[in-house]
């Protein structure tokens, strides 16, 4: 177990390295951060004066090393609009994203497990077909469109939700949540029924295909001819084993619900990293864009490697396999 974990660091660091050059590249190539910083009236030999001090002119794999030092403690540069360190303005938009795909896992997981196993055990029940067909438009239907809808129904037509904004706020030690008001509650309501409605529909239809495969199983069969309780074969022993691969495609599926946050905090004009990075791209504020990409790249790689290790935890086999035996 020690040299499948050992394995799987390692891999994620290969991927932290790539993504590093990634936003090496992207730092080095979009915009001129010399002209951000000087402005219009600036001449040309000052420019190239300032452009030598901050060693813009060295060459690529000592500017990569400098920006590699710099990041590892921390250090992404200092925001153009903000005028603050962007890891600082990063970590005060964080919570804001950070409950909104906590919200949304919550209802993805609440209701993708009793839906996609019902529709498993009774798949010829009407239900189970309206389910299938349901989950085969919400995969269709891009989450921008569904929060415009949500939108235009609860919040223009009924006038029950807020359509922007995160509503009133606690802060507790820096952390400024909504969980603790009821105006924080009712804004976090219609943007995360609006990202999860990209992801429920793909894991109710995950859970079936398993709990399915999985029920055509020997070991099943040997579990009705016993005599068992049908709830202790669906739910003990079938169940069990359908969680495997639910568990490793969650675990990447929480890396992109993340990515997905972009459109949904746009839309709701959610102040979370996903609006903060459509910011700094409309501003070019190429500090707030490395440490958006390095955040959210290492928040998945962290994510896919821990779900790797609980996998190889409840699966022994894959350790084996893992190491090419």
């Amino acid at each position: 177990m020690f040299a499948f974990v050992v394995r799987r660091i390692v891999q994620a660091l290969i991927v932290v390295f790539v993504i590093s050059i990634i936003s090496f590249a992207i730092k080095s190539n979009v915009g001129d951060p010399v002209r951000q910083m000087t402005g219009v009236s600036v001449s040309e030999k000052e420019r190239d004066e300032l452009r030598e001090k901050l060693g813009l002119n060295d060459p690529v794999h000592i500017q990569y090393f400098r920006f590699m030092k710099k990041a590892v403690q921390g250090d992404f540069g200092i925001s153009y609009f903000y005028k603050k360190p962007a890891v600082d303005v990063i970590i005060a938009k964080a919570p804001a994203t950070i409950e909104l795909v906590a919200v949304s896992s919550f209802i993805i997981v609440f209701l993708s497990v009793p839906l996609g196993i019902y529709s498993a055990i009774y798949p010829k029940k009407l239900f189970s077909r309206f389910l299938m067909g349901g989950s085969i438009v919400g995969v269709s239907i891009p989450v921008f469109l569904t929060a415009i809808v949500l939108i235009y129904i609860f919040s223009i037509q009924l006038g029950w939700l807020p359509s922007y904004g995160r509503g009133e706020l606690v802060n507790i030690n820096g952390w400024q949540t909504g969980f603790l008001t009821i105006s924080g509650w009712k804004h976090l309501i219609l943007p995360s029924i609006s990202l999860s409605s990209i992801m429920l529909p793909l894991f109710i239809r995950l859970i079936r295909s398993e709990m399915m495969e999985v029920l055509e199983s020997e070991y099943i069969k040997y579990a009705w001819a016993k005599g068992l309780d049908k709830y202790r074969v669906w739910f003990v022993h079938a169940f069990k084993n359908t969680l495997l691969p639910v568990i490793t495609v969650g675990g990447v599926q929480l890396g992109i619900t993340i990515a997905f946050t972009i459109l949904t905090e746009t839309v709701f004009q959610w102040q979370g990293l996903g609006f903060l990075f459509m910011e700094a791209v409309e501003r070019s504020d190429t500090s707030l864009l490395i440490a958006y990409i390095m955040f959210v790249g290492i928040v998945m790689v962290v994510v896919n490697t821990l779900v790797d290790i609980i996998y190889g935890l409840v699966n022994p086999t894959i350790r084996v396999t893992g190491s090419g035996k």
